[in-house]
């Protein structure tokens, strides 16, 4: 965001001379590759912040520093609490922020199964970390360094896969660096709706209202999440704010024409960002230039909450999650009218009873299907055998094609048949001898069901929190 933001004001020649040392000056991590990657109609830039308790160069971090970042050296590891994926539209103009939960289960790669979104780049740096010492690499920073590089490679390819994007550039703050990039700018306006203090963990200690927070406050306000009432999501929340935040102040005040605040802040980039290897940020930021404050949007990937506690684990639909990262390259007015008819769609499938016969002669095979056809928003209606059937075929009464089609297209792409018998918002599912979608045991995935967008999650469980879209043009109160 700050190098997003530089190329509005930073018109000066002092500006533009600071940003091109900065060029030289950051670290850079050969985590994307030498070749082009697959054009997907956006440049994609993943955000990170990481745990770490190292410097950009994988140095330990001394334990004044940590105490001044209210913190210790026996937590946090590599756990990649924020993740944002940040889509500019080929062509600029504006773009948009996504926030990755760091509970969300997902399937990793390399056998470690499913696990928490935030352990990827540990559990790949841990492994990579191993096959070096077994090769005989002796040096605390080599090992550091190139194995650290091997976990962002892998966390990459994990957010490519759950997105459905070709990310192009990569950039980590680490705790230390966001202090001092926070104090660098003279701090960032952010509002609570209610007094906070979580002391014992994350050192927040903060009043309601209104405030601006620097360094270690703000280090604190990010990474709270006990004490909040759906823990990780309103930390996504707290972060999203908090970068428009940064974004808005770096536009609206004179940090970027002041050469000693811009020279403090640019020294707080090169000892705690790292870049991929080869990304030009001079190139970047003009090639942003037409992007103001209020033309960058935060937003939170489609999420449910699950386990008892309701807020530490998350599950993340891959088919919905890939839409919702799709539809942010749309303008607004269409992303809007799309995101209408999801939850048109929703309502429609909530207010249709589907029962399913099942034809084929494989026992079971009726309830998987209506246990896959609930988990897609259908009402549940009955599950019986019937007379066995060749093919399979969705009956729908008359004017209720479009709901049937969803049905249909949620089990494989099956064809349609109007029957009068049948009354309004009743579907029936006959799976015959040729069924191959959800339940059967030669399925491969999940259905596609035609939608314009992923289901909204109900206002309870909605990740964004305020009412009111976050962009950089203002300071949303939150929890």
């Amino acid at each position: 965001m700050a190098l997003l933001s530089v190329v509005v004001l930073g018109t000066t020649g002092y500006a533009w001379g600071t940003l091109r040392n900065l060029n030289n000056g950051l670290s850079g991590s050969d985590v994307i590759g030498s070749g082009l990657n697959s054009p997907d109609g956006a440049t994609d830039v993943l955000l990170i912040g990481n745990d770490s308790r190292t410097d950009a160069d994988g140095n330990p971090l001394p334990e004044d520093v940590l105490r001044t970042l209210r913190t210790t050296d026996d937590e946090g590891g590599d756990l990649t609490d924020t993740m944002i994926l940040m889509r500019i539209p080929n062509g600029g103009q504006r773009a948009s922020a996504v926030s990755f939960p760091r509970d969300t289960l997902v399937e990793l790669g390399n056998g470690y199964g499913e696990q928490k979104l935030n352990s990827a780049l540990g559990r790949a740096k841990s492994e990579a970390r191993h096959e070096l010492e077994a090769e005989g690499v002796t040096d605390s920073r080599e090992l550091e360094l190139r194995s650290k590089a091997e976990g962002q490679k892998f966390l990459i390819k994990t957010i490519e896969e759950l997105a459905g994007v070709s990310i192009d550039h990569y950039a980590e703050v680490n705790l230390l660096g966001f202090h001092d990039i926070t104090t660098a700018v003279g701090g960032v306006d952010v509002c609570l709706l209610e007094d906070v203090d979580d002391s014992d963990y994350s050192g927040a200690v903060f009043e309601a209202g209104p405030q601006t927070i620097a360094g270690a406050d703000a280090l604190a306000f990010v990474r709270q999440r006990h004490g909040l009432p759906r823990g990780d999501l309103d930390r996504v929340v707290r972060q999203q704010v908090f970068m428009s935040g940064l974004a808005g102040k770096m536009l609206s005040s004179g940090t970027l024409s002041d050469p000693t605040k811009l020279s403090a802040l640019m020294e707080a980039l090169k000892k705690s960002v790292v870049l991929d290897q080869g990304w030009d940020v001079v190139d970047f930021a003009q090639q942003m230039s037409g992007i103001a404050g209020g033309d960058i949007d935060f937003q939170t990937i489609p999420v449910e909450l699950v386990g008892e506690s309701g807020v530490e684990d998350v599950e993340a639909n891959p088919r919905e999650v890939k839409q919702f990262v799709d539809n942010l390259l749309l303008p607004p007015a269409e992303r809007q009218a799309k995101e209408q008819a999801a939850k048109a769609a929703e309502e429609q499938r909530s207010g249709t009873t589907v029962s399913v016969f099942n034809a084929s002669g494989e026992t079971g095979l009726a309830s998987e299907v209506l246990s896959a056809l609930s988990e897609e928003g259908f009402a549940q209606g009955g599950s019986s055998n019937a007379d066995s059937m060749p093919s399979s075929l969705v009956y729908h009464a008359p004017g209720d094609e479009a709901v049937a089609q969803q049905v249909a297209d949620s089990l494989g792409g099956l064809p349609l048949r109007e029957s009068s018998n049948l009354g309004q918002g009743t579907v029936e599912v006959y799976v015959g001898g040729d069924y191959q979608g959800p339940g059967a045991q030669n399925f491969a995935g999940r259905g596609q069901i035609r939608l314009d967008g992923p289901r909204p999650l109900p206002a309870q469980q909605n990740p964004n929190g305020p009412e009111e879209p976050i962009t950089a043009g203002g300071v949303p109160c939150v929890n």
